[in-house]
């Protein structure tokens, strides 16, 4: 039987999802069920209402089985569902619920003068209320079919006088109701399963999404951390690159007043020593001396630019500054860098122009704009201008334009350029988050918005527009 449940699919391979799916399918919507219940014990009882109006001489004995039924069973069962504990047990609360009531009506009808006259509507009604009212399976609604049926022959058989003709018309009604509603509870149930079936599915493939969703949100910071970082890796490159030269003439020439101080020693070791080369050898070193200190002093400059830089690109602090004069310090810090990249940065910034926002922040977006302009915008490697300006819409706002006249974005890049993972250079190694972290830090940071405008070959701008107070 349950093999066949199963092919008909009316009953899960899994026991756990069948489980689940019952839970679901009879206690899903238990306090609906127990109104739809209240309902049919006062409909019950309240058929005494006909037997009074029709045969009012037989009232109390159909009032006594009809209310006997309806207070000592029905309203006890349907109060019992309240209780938590007895939840577990609610399929075989509504089949009890059904079934007695279901067997006890027969036994109205052997008191009626009118004998089993009407049971077939009597028993219809209460095989519609079963069927359309209460969450049942199909396994305990033919449960109630075969006992209310075998209930209904015994009544038959012991009423006086029955005629064989309205025996067959009952028994076909009722049995023509009792296939109807089966079939209309097995399609129910079988329609509920397949949704089920759906919305488990659905569910793991939510859940399966999202969990993939999370993942790539995580990658994709951690992959926008490392963008941001990059900046500052490719001032810590710069500075290995600008710093090796004056640091090397500076090892050189240390290199050779050692050599000249071996050689002077050598002189002042021998018998007779000449002023001559004396004011040689000292000449040689002073003038060692004073190459090795303008390349540690440059050094250390550059090395000091580079980490106001740094300091700047990460500081989240929110300060006051001028943006003209900060632009200009930003940019000669950043010159050796952007110049070894064959940029030629030039600045239109009105004086006077005070913001309160987040400096690290900005330079940030300066500095990025720059590089991605070098790499690009001028992807041949000799580099050409970057130009930034400055203007004023109104009081509260900032405009910053940077522009290149490289070979500009494509068309259909455009629209799609400050999206994550969008570069042209894949093949460079760029994983294309650059302008993406550019947008980030504009509209999250600084709470401006960000613009571009290109064609191809005739370069590209970029608008920023920033509070003047973020």
């Amino acid at each position: 039987m349950l093999s066949l449940l199963t092919r008909l699919g009316l009953r899960f391979d899994d026991i756990v999802e069948e489980r689940r799916f019952v839970d679901q399918y009879v206690r899903g919507n238990i306090g609906w069920t127990q109104v739809a219940m209240l309902l049919g014990a006062l409909t019950y009882a309240g058929y005494t209402f006909w037997d009074w109006f029709l045969y009012p001489e037989i009232v109390s004995t159909t009032l006594a089985i009809r209310g006997g039924i309806a207070v000592f069973v029905l309203l006890p069962l349907t109060a019992l569902l309240a209780v938590p504990a007895m939840k577990a047990w609610a399929e075989t609360i509504f089949l009890v619920y059904c079934v007695i009531p279901g067997c006890v009506l027969p036994t109205v009808y052997l008191v009626l003068p009118s004998g089993f006259t009407y049971a077939a509507p009597g028993m219809i009604m209460v095989i519609l209320f079963v069927s359309t009212m209460l969450p049942l399976r199909i396994g305990p609604l033919a449960v109630f079919c075969l006992t209310t049926w075998i209930a209904l022959c015994i009544a038959e058989s012991v009423a006086p006088g029955l005629p064989a003709g309205l025996r067959f018309i009952n028994h076909s009604l009722v049995l023509n109701a009792y296939a109807l509603s089966l079939y209309a509870v097995a399609a129910r149930e079988y329609r509920a399963r397949q949704q089920f079936r759906t919305a488990e599915a659905l569910k793991q493939e939510k859940e399966r999404s999202e969990a993939s969703l999370r993942d790539l949100h995580a990658t994709q910071s951690h992959l926008v951390q490392a963008e941001k970082l990059a900046s500052l890796g490719q001032l810590v490159a710069g500075v290995a690159h600008e710093v090796s030269t004056p640091l090397g003439l500076a090892l050189t020439t240390s290199t050779a007043m050692e050599a000249d101080l071996r050689a002077l020693r050598g002189t002042l070791s021998g018998v007779a020593v000449r002023r001559s080369d004396l004011t040689k050898g000292i000449g040689r070193i002073e003038e060692g001396l004073r190459i090795t200190f303008e390349n540690l002093h440059r050094a250390s400059e550059m090395v000091h630019s580079f980490k106001q830089v740094a300091i700047h690109q990460a500081d989240e602090q929110r300060h006051t500054f001028e943006l003209g004069g900060w632009l200009a310090e930003l940019i000669s810090k950043l010159g050796p860098l952007l110049s070894r990249q064959g940029l030629i940065v030039d600045i239109a910034c009105p004086q006077g122009i005070v913001l309160n926002s987040y400096p690290g922040a900005l330079a940030q977006v300066i500095s990025n704009l720059a590089f991605n302009a070098a790499a690009h915008a001028y992807p041949d490697g000799r580099g050409g201008p970057f130009t930034v300006t400055v203007t004023q819409p109104d009081q509260a706002l900032v405009r910053i334009a940077c522009a290149d006249q490289g070979v500009g974005v494509a068309e259909e890049l455009q629209a799609r350029v400050f999206d994550p993972f969008i570069t042209t250079g894949r093949e460079k190694g760029n994983i294309g988050l650059g302008l993406h972290v550019v947008f980030n830090i504009v509209v999250s940071s600084l709470s401006g918005r960000i613009a571009l405008e290109s064609k191809p070959g005739c370069g590209t701008r970029v608008f920023v527009e920033i509070p003047v107070a973020s």
